[in-house]
């Protein structure tokens, strides 16, 4: 028999390792027959997968036949073998007389005395065989408990008969629950549930507007069970479904799912019920809070829970654990709202402890305003913020603001929810309702500090400017100083770390004017990061050693610092000054806690940008692509626009220093038509940083000088543009190339005087080929010798290479030729390790001018601009197909087949996925339909 084909396959998301299993089954059982039986839990998807493989089965020609145990008819007896039998009634004929009375009378259509069950059976067995005479037989039982015992036992005895008949047996049962049906010895199947980037995807495609922190949520709650995660939100309210409103602590369930889980617990006892809501409300598992809440027959309360398999008991380790999580859901359902606060009002009593978990429980059984409570809840969500879960905290404010008896509170603590929301969360439209709700409970909110930081959070991730975000921000910071009330410490210290970053975003010195009448207003109460900060990202090339000592001594226990938020803030401090490297495991941990949705969006984003930093200086380029891959689809998925231009600048220099110089233009002429309307100044200058880079590579130098200039002038490293700081030596090397001798030197003696060389090693390094670059004979060489002596000099690749090419170049210009050779020999084998071909072909040409016979230039010929996987997923991409479809075919998921092609896209100089069918044809690999 063929194999199935993919193509007319129906989409069954995640479940393309069974198929393929059961497809075998399903192959070799057409040739001689075979039984399997697919297992798994309520929900779990047994039903379409059964489906699924019964259409591949029609697609080939083959007889399906179809037998559904119905609970209604489990007492009918042959009920399901009438299902069978019905539509096989042409081919009755071609059984011998007794055998088709025996099936007639058993199945309702004839009269007579009832027949014997071996008789049956056999008969059933026969007509199976002749149907498989003309065409292999596919019999698909679903939901074999639910069988009457007469069908049951007739399909079991026909499942242990099918060797050498063509026919394939194919039923499904619940886990535990086989029901009438005896399947001993029959083969087993047990379906999983789906892995987390497979619920990501199904759940998209079932409800494609949730928002993403719900989407987590649900996922979490489901379990890998595609019912739950297809039923799940449209329990929801619409404004819970766009993280517009908080969800409840405890899902609820719709009718569909409350059939497959209410049912277990209905008939336990009201004394086991009453603990499994506690445990349910509690959600830790830790059996000695039911204890507190039950007394000393909490093991005896829960026994028959245990036997009907709801949760598990380990008393070795003092731990229960529900069989699913939507049985908690469904204890929680079946329980009165009364019945409900009274458990949360036991679980704060016993939990006295654990603060933050007491307050929650205080909240919910809370049934009117209560500023006690809501206090409790907001000192709760500064603690659950610290730990990175800005999700928990917005939701502790929430609740904390209906609980607020007056209306400054409730609308100061909304206020600080859509801050947390838009800085952290990344949900930026529930950032908007909370904003909206805080004004309508206080109108005078719009003096709020972090009413005003959640606004310019929302201003630039949509259509808005840098310049007005900044001015509301600036405007609230003034008039909270000079209010007559003390300072809100947290409120003044998140609006300034916010009016940094735009500050930093319009790229002008003029903006960062407010900040620091701020903090000297403050004195001694600025936040050390926020000190910190200001100076060393905000004006780096004048930091003072001081400066650096107090960063370094932050940096000295980052490595396990645990809170997200402060573990970016420090990064941000390090950018300039190159302590990124000090920061690595604590940023990756915070990149493992956001793909795991256990880290706010914007934080991910972060550590994602403090990588891509590092490792472009330290040559790791191919892990820069994958990061800024990421944060371009999470920029996208939680609608962070703002930052897109990050990771196109990520990308614009990897493929400038590659050569890739079609792909580098085109990327910082997105963000340069992006910026430009925006006021993000800050953003442009470094696509100007990168044009530099790409212009010097193709020997386009007045390009580069051009560009250089763009940051700073010649002369002088302007202030507030720290980026000029990774710009100097571009700027010096096209002013000398293009015979602007005096400017290069003036541009010299302004990094002399600057603090470039005390910032880190690799800048200083810069500074002495910049000296040496300005400085003649002795002098030069001197420089020269010094930079490439720093024992720190050779973490970064490509500067080190880039400083041997510069000495050879001088070297056989000086008519040293032996020495040029040696440099100009180590240049090239280093740029060529990287990738970077126009630099080894630039260090290839100069040895050749030294006397060196070596081959001609290597070209960077687009079509090696793709890799192979890389072809072949925009080749298939330029037929239609999507990224779910390119997935199935190359055994990767939408995820990794999004990443690829957010690498294709700037490669390839286009930005659409329309694009690409024009695109590949220019490289000659047009695509042939399909």
């Amino acid at each position: 028999m063929d194999a199935i084909s993919v193509q007319h396959s129906r989409p069954l998301i995640g479940r393309q390792n069974e198929r393929d299993f059961i497809r075998r089954f399903f192959t070799e059982a057409s040739v001689k027959g075979g039984a399997l039986v697919v297992t798994g839990d309520p929900g779990i998807g047994k039903s379409a997968l059964l489906d699924a493989i019964a259409q591949d089965a029609e697609h080939l020609g083959c007889a399906v036949l179809r037998v559904a145990g119905v609970q209604f008819e489990a007492d009918i007896g042959y009920s399901g073998l009438n299902q069978l039998v019905v539509p096989l009634l042409p081919y009755l004929d071609k059984l011998d007389e007794i055998h088709r009375d025996a099936l007639h009378v058993a199945t309702g259509m004839g009269s007579g005395a009832p027949p014997d069950r071996l008789l049956v059976s056999t008969a059933t067995l026969l007509l199976l065989r002749r149907v498989a005479e003309e065409a292999p037989v596919l019999l698909t039982v679903d939901d074999v408990p639910w069988l009457d015992r007469s069908t049951a036992v007739v399909l079991g005895f026909v499942a242990r008969r099918l060797i050498g008949s063509r026919i394939g047996f194919l039923a499904t049962a619940r886990t535990g629950s086989d029901g009438y049906f005896e399947r001993g010895g029959l083969p087993e199947h047990v379906l999983e549930p789906l892995g987390d980037d497979s619920a990501h995807e199904l759940l998209r495609a079932a409800h494609p507007r949730l928002a993403s922190s719900v989407r987590r949520r649900i996922v979490a709650e489901a379990r890998g069970n595609p019912l739950a995660l297809v039923e799940l939100p449209a329990v929801l309210s619409a404004p819970q479904q766009q993280a517009e409103a908080g969800m409840p602590s405890v899902l609820p369930l719709n009718e569909r799912l409350k059939g497959l889980f209410v049912e277990r617990i209905a008939e336990l006892s009201a004394r086991c019920r009453h603990a499994l809501v506690l445990a349910a409300l509690d959600g830790t598992g830790d059996l000695s809070v039911i204890e507190q809440g039950v007394g000393s027959s909490f093991v005896d309360d829960l026994g028959p829970a245990e036997r009907a398999r709801v949760v598990t008991v380990d008393l070795a380790s003092y731990r229960l654990a529900f069989s699913h999580p939507l049985l908690a859901s469904a204890v929680v359902e079946s329980a009165t709202s009364g019945e409900r606060r009274e458990a949360h009002r036991s679980l704060a009593a016993a939990l006295t402890a654990h603060p933050e978990r007491r307050a929650w429980h205080l909240g919910e059984a809370a049934s009117s305003a209560d500023e006690e409570v809501a206090g409790l809840l907001e000192a709760a969500a500064q603690r659950i913020l610290a730990r990175g879960d800005a999700t928990g905290a917005v939701a502790a404010l929430s609740r904390a603001a209906r609980l607020s008896p007056l209306p400054r509170d409730r609308s100061r603590r909304l206020a600080e929810a859509a801050y947390i929301g838009a800085d952290a969360e990344g949900e930026l439209r529930s950032a908007s309702v909370l904003l909206d709700s805080a004004r309508r409970a206080d109108p005078a909110l719009s003096g709020s500090l972090l009413a005003a930081a959640a606004t310019a959070h929302l201003l630039i991730n949509t259509d808005g400017d840098v310049d007005t975000a900044h001015s509301l921000v600036t405007g609230a910071v003034e008039a909270h100083l000079s209010s007559p009330e003390p300072n809100d410490d947290f409120a003044l210290g998140e609006a300034l770390h916010t009016l940094l970053l735009l500050c930093w975003y319009g790229g002008r010195a003029e903006l960062w004017d407010s900040l620091f009448e701020a903090m000297d207003r403050m004195g001694d109460g600025v936040p050390e990061l926020l000190w910190l900060t200001s100076r060393t990202f905000g004006d780096a090339a004048r930091t003072d050693t001081e400066t650096l000592k107090r960063l370094d001594r932050v940096l000295e226990g980052a490595s396990a610092e645990t809170d997200p938020t402060r573990v970016i803030r420090i990064g941000t401090a390090s950018v300039y000054p190159d302590r990124l490297g000090d920061l690595r495991e604590a940023s990756w941990r915070v990149i493992r806690q956001g793909r795991r949705g256990q880290s706010p969006a914007r934080r991910h984003l972060g550590a994602l940008m403090h990588l891509c930093v590092e490792h472009l200086f330290t040559g790791r380029w191919d892990e820069v692509d994958g990061f800024a891959a990421e944060g371009l689809r999470i920029c996208e998925e939680q609608e962070f626009n703002f930052f897109v231009w990050y990771f196109r600048y990520c990308q614009a220099f990897t493929a400038a220093a590659r050569g890739h110089v079609d792909t580098s233009r085109v990327l910082t002429e997105q963000i340069k038509q992006w910026a430009a309307p925006r006021g993000a100044h800050g953003a442009a200058l470094w696509a100007a940083q990168a044009r530099a880079l790409c212009a010097l590579g193709s020997g386009d130098f007045e390009e580069a000088y051009r560009q250089s200039c763009l940051l700073s002038p010649p002369g002088e490293l302007a202030p507030f543009v720290p980026h000029a700081l990774w710009n100097a030596l571009d700027l010096v090397e096209s002013a000398i190339r293009t015979g602007r001798i005096d400017e290069a030197r003036s541009h010299a003696r302004a990094v002399r005087d600057s603090a470039m060389s005390a910032l880190s090693p690799r800048l200083n390094v810069q500074v002495r080929v910049i000296e040496a670059m300005t400085s003649s004979g002795a002098e030069a060489e001197q420089h020269f010798e010094a930079a490439l002596a720093d024992d720190q000099a050779r973490r970064w690749p490509f500067e080190y290479a880039r400083t041997e090419l510069l000495y050879g170049e001088y070297l056989r210009r000086a008519r040293s030729t032996v020495q040029a050779r040696r440099h100009l020999s180590s240049a090239l084998a280093a740029f060529s390790g990287l990738g970077a071909v126009p630099w080894a072909n630039r260090a290839a040409t100069e040895l050749r001018a030294a006397g060196e016979s070596l081959p001609r230039e290597t070209r960077d010929d687009s079509p090696t601009l793709l890799t192979p996987q890389e072809l072949q997923i925009a080749t298939l991409a330029a037929t239609g197909l999507t990224n779910k479809q390119i997935g199935e075919r190359l055994f990767l998921s939408h995820r990794t087949v999004g990443s690829h092609l957010y690498q294709i896209y700037p490669k390839l100089g286009i930005t659409t996925r329309a694009a690409l069918r024009d695109a590949l044809a220019a490289l000659g690999e047009a695509p042939a339909d399909i």
